[in-house]
């Protein structure tokens, strides 16, 4: 009964918010000035790239992995995001050496069905894209066609793997103009939506994700509420922003990808802190509550790109923004380009943890590129 309370008064705030939103304290403040914003980008990205100046360098934490695993790889996707309103030639070169360095073969394996592994080829494409050069797109595209060409569905069983892998698809299929890329992407969303862990990783009451089936019903946060964690949920408010920014609209399916950003983005709307963050626990903020700058990045990426392309209200999700965009650049942004309050990898609130203003995650790179995506919408905002 206290859920179903719960559960109703969630979806009273809702509605209170979306009305509400401009007249609550704070909201009345405006964004940056392109330039500024600008300048905020090129800061934490050149801390980056003057830290890692060979793009092949393997990465050394508890162990060694390859530098093209998931974690650079969706740097590398801010990157190529920042490139595109910040046209400096440094970034393709950079982007461009990633690749040869890799020989653009996924990570670990020259042939994979895992997302994480796989991710690096949404930049290999975006560089094939630019240069038309065969060998930066064979092998991505070689390991995508396995995954066409055969019946299996269950790869995505954590919803990271929608953000690592479904814009691959995506790319994919508008680059040849060929649906079957749209299809397949499809039947593997389908079922981590309505059928992985049992009835699907989606909660159509809440709106929002399970990470994995380890956090499907009946588990419960502390305070009782589903677990609901913010950068699980951030990765696929990326994949449908990634998605639908090349989907055909006559797509079969571009409707419900729309609609289920925009249910999402308004499930998230009142839950932002009001210091402009959203906690690691969407639903318990008393469980390792407190300022997380890498699902705050990804809700904003989304929420400015749905107000650049007409999708939502701007005179509601403007002050949402301009709050979140604060937050990141004043309080997470370091004056020398780092980031703090990122938590490190894991699946679940208490994992990477402590997360400060001084911490250091156990990857800096995944941070930056969900910082670097959020900005380069938020820059858009502006010159519209």
């Amino acid at each position: 009964m206290n859920k179903i309370r719960n559960r109703n008064l969630r979806k009273t705030l809702t509605t209170l918010c979306c009305l509400l939103v401009i007249g609550l304290p704070g909201y009345g403040q405006k964004l940056p000035k392109k330039d500024e914003i600008l300048q905020q980008l090129r800061l934490a990205n050149n801390y980056f790239m003057e830290k890692w100046p060979d793009a092949g360098k393997t990465i050394i934490t508890n162990k060694e992995r390859p530098a093209n695993i998931w974690t650079r790889a969706v740097y590398y996707e801010g990157l190529m995001a920042l490139y595109t309103i910040d046209a400096d030639k440094r970034y393709h070169n950079y982007a461009t050496q990633w690749g040869e360095k890799h020989q653009w073969a996924p990570a670990r394996d020259l042939f994979t069905r895992n997302a994480d592994n796989q991710c690096c080829g949404q930049t290999y494409i975006d560089l094939y894209r630019l240069d038309k050069q065969a060998i930066q797109i064979k092998a991505i595209k070689d390991n995508i066609d396995a995954m066409v060409n055969s019946d299996q569905v269950n790869d995505w069983d954590w919803i990271d793997a929608i953000q690592m892998a479904m814009p691959i698809f995506v790319k994919l299929g508008v680059t040849y103009n060929e649906p079957k890329y749209f299809d397949k992407m499809y039947a593997l969303y389908a079922y981590t939506k309505y059928k992985e862990g049992g009835n699907g990783l989606y909660n159509p009451e809440d709106k929002l994700w399970w990470r994995d089936k380890d956090f499907v019903p009946p588990y419960k946060e502390p305070n009782g509420e589903d677990c609901y964690w913010a950068r699980g949920n951030g990765w696929v408010i990326a994949a449908l922003v990634r998605v639908l920014d090349e989907l055909p609209k006559s797509d079969a399916h571009y409707q419900e990808y729309l609609t289920d950003l925009t249910n999402m983005l308004a499930a998230l709307a009142p839950l932002q802190r009001k210091d402009g963050f959203w906690n690691v626990s969407l639903h318990d903020p008393t469980h390792f509550g407190g300022k997380e700058a890498t699902g705050t990045a990804l809700f904003t990426y989304g929420m400015a790109w749905a107000i650049n392309k007409g999708l939502v209200d701007k005179k509601v999700y403007l002050p949402i923004v301009t709050k979140a965009w604060k937050a990141l650049s004043k309080e997470s942004l370091h004056k020398n380009g780092f980031l703090g309050y990122v938590q490190g990898t894991g699946k679940e609130p208490k994992d990477g943890q402590p997360v400060t203003y001084t911490s250091k995650p156990d990857f800096e790179d995944y941070g930056l590129g969900c910082f670097l995506l959020a900005g380069t919408e938020v820059y858009r905002l502006i010159i519209h």
